[in-house]
């Protein structure tokens, strides 16, 4: 099964309190999972690996083959695209992951795309740390 998957990790401060979100939508459109979490206290880039790592392992659990990730965040898009290196070691910690998750997909593949594009992975993210808690279903 091919999924779209929206993210956005957000933190207000650099570090701060931090949110994630994240929308898995089926290729017919029709959104198969939406969630938000409070992540405790975050850089907003650590946030942004965070909401990845949790979108990609409930793509998992949907059964999704065929990955393709949406993020505004131009780091996280070109981090894992190989065209910048990851210099942060907690950053690091967090992009091995993601190549681990990536091995259990046939592919995932990233874009970059405008905030106004990302709006309901960033309203998940935003809502959560305003909630402190999970948004699931939202």
């Amino acid at each position: 099964m091919r999924v779209r998957v929206f993210v956005d990790g957000a933190s207000r401060g650099n570090p701060g309190p931090a949110g994630i979100g994240f929308v898995i939508v089926e290729a017919s459109g029709k959104v198969i999972e939406r969630r938000g979490r409070y992540v405790g206290v975050s850089t907003n880039n650590q946030a942004e690996y965070l909401a990845l790592i949790e979108a990609l392992e409930a793509c998992r659990r949907v059964g999704a083959s065929r990955v393709e990730v949406f993020s505004d965040s131009e780091l996280l898009v070109k981090q894992l695209k190989g065209e910048y290196r990851v210099k942060n070691s907690r950053l690091a910690v967090l992009y091995r992951r993601v190549k681990e998750l990536e091995g259990l997909f046939e592919s995932v593949v990233y874009r970059h795309v405008p905030r106004e594009s990302n709006i309901e992975a960033d309203a998940l993210a935003n809502k959560a740390i305003n909630l402190g808690g999970e948004t699931s279903g939202l």
